[in-house]
């Protein structure tokens, strides 16, 4: 009977770690809550306020505007202080601000113009929150962990994007869009509760009178230059960046496209992306097994080439019979997206020093989540100026050559996880704060020929 248990216990450390699975547990139910309100927020838009395309576009803009004018500044902050406070206040302001559309929909008074200024302050504290949280793993859990660790994670949000939809529109078919999305405010508060009791202590940087607080823009260009000038961070904020653009072109549209030309019930959306999202549970589950077999590169560059195939399935979609098209093909991006940013993901906390995870993670996050308000912009745009089916082949199509920065790159070479780089004060400056990697191939995957074959 013990070896079977043995057996059949969950595998890895982690299983073993109180904190991790603290963290873990807590932003599990976050993550669930927030697939509520993905879907109940745009559904307000759409039938409650029956906004126009371009309007309707601007809601999902303002939900990532903040990652381009706030993500730099707060990568310093987040390097400055500590990480698990910045967590718990960004849960607790999210909570209050949701609460208030339900409530103001409750008095008569719920306006558009409330939806989208909770859409850029809620986006206000997710930069904080993101930028902490990627920089909060690395610290909390050892370095040959970290696969481990956002696999787990990633796992999760994948488990959630299953049951998450189909909740959704369950309870906006029950108690209306407003009124569903307490669920998602209730579940910030029971993630601030798990984090609360999380043990171990971060050490902040010594300070002294004779070593005063560095002025804020040389520490955002230190991080800047830390992706901008490493030739494998640089190929992937470039092919992550891409697909965020296109992919924000199409799916800025796509609610809009099934509701009004589609013309899918909450429950059928709901169920799309719930069915659709099996692939990224099966991407979180395998991704371990992947890198290790073909390597870290091929188990970034793969993945990258399947999300960008999958994207063809929303225009192709028959209008008679869209449900199955819809499906596969948000199988397929969800595959491909999640075994993707667990090992990229990955990279780029093992190769960057403790000292610089905050800004590193908040460049990266300005790069490559600033083009989401973009794409969200011009697929509102495109679709107002040549209708919504058109909007959606222009996000397929331009997203399709976005996994050509990794496959092309360096990036497709690396072989087993690198050790941290910690540059040198002479190096660094030298460097502009950067410095180059050696040649990470310790167990090299498959030839590039092979991996394209």
């Amino acid at each position: 009977m013990s070896d079977l248990c043995r057996r059949l216990a969950p595998k890895g450390a982690l299983w073993r770690h109180p904190d991790f699975l603290k963290l873990w547990t807590g932003q599990s139910i976050s993550e669930l809550g927030s697939q509520v309100s993905q879907l109940a927020i745009p559904w307000v838009a759409a039938v409650v306020l029956h906004v126009s395309p371009f309007v309707f576009s601007l809601l999902a803009t303002l939900g990532f505007l903040p990652f381009i004018i706030f993500a730099l500044p707060a990568g310093v902050w987040v390097d400055r202080l500590r990480r698990r406070p910045i967590l718990i206040f960004g849960d607790v302001g999210r909570a209050v601000l949701l609460a208030t559309i339900p409530v103001a929909y409750g008095f008569g008074v719920l306006t558009v113009w409330q939806l989208l200024a909770v859409q850029f302050v809620v986006g206000i504290f997710t930069v904080f929150f993101d930028v902490a949280y990627q920089s909060y793993l690395p610290f909390l859990v050892d370095r040959e962990h970290l696969i481990e660790g956002n696999a787990k994670l990633q796992l999760t949000v994948s488990v959630a994007q299953v049951a998450g939809p189909s909740l959704s529109g369950g309870l906006i078919a029950a108690i209306t869009a407003p009124y569903a999305i307490v669920a998602d405010a209730i579940s910030y508060v029971v993630s601030m509760a798990f984090m609360i009791p999380i043990r171990k202590q971060e050490v902040l940087p010594e300070r002294t009178a004779d070593t005063p607080r560095p002025a804020m823009l040389p520490e955002v260009k230190e991080g800047l230059n830390w992706v901008l000038k490493n030739r494998f961070l640089r190929s992937i904020a470039g092919c992550t960046g891409t697909a965020n653009f296109f992919g924000s072109i199409a799916f800025a549209i796509f609610v809009l496209y099934a509701v009004r030309t589609l013309h899918l019930s909450s429950v059928e959306v709901g169920g799309t992306f719930a069915a659709g999202s099996v692939g990224a549970i099966l991407g979180a589950l395998v991704v371990n097994r992947m890198q290790a077999a073909i390597g870290v590169g091929p188990a970034i560059v793969l993945p990258a080439v399947l999300s960008s195939i999958g994207g063809l399935a929303f225009p192709l979609a028959p209008r008679a019979f869209p449900l199955p098209v819809l499906i596969v093909g948000f199988f397929v991006v969800q595959f491909g997206a999640i075994a993707y940013n667990i090992t990229q993901v990955s990279l780029r906390q093992a190769i960057t020093p403790e000292r610089l995870q905050g800004r590193m993670n908040a460049a990266m996050r300005w790069i490559v989540w600033g083009t989401i308000p973009l794409g969200t912009l011009a697929g509102g745009g495109l679709a107002t100026a040549f209708g919504l089916h058109t909007g959606l082949w222009i996000g397929a199509v331009g997203g399709l050559f976005s996994f050509l920065f990794v496959a092309l790159s360096p990036v497709r070479s690396i072989g087993a996880m690198p050790d941290t780089l910690e540059p040198t004060s002479a190096q660094a400056e030298a460097a502009g704060g950067v410095v180059e990697p050696a040649p990470m191939i310790v167990e090299p995957g498959p030839p590039a020929a092979d991996l394209e074959a």
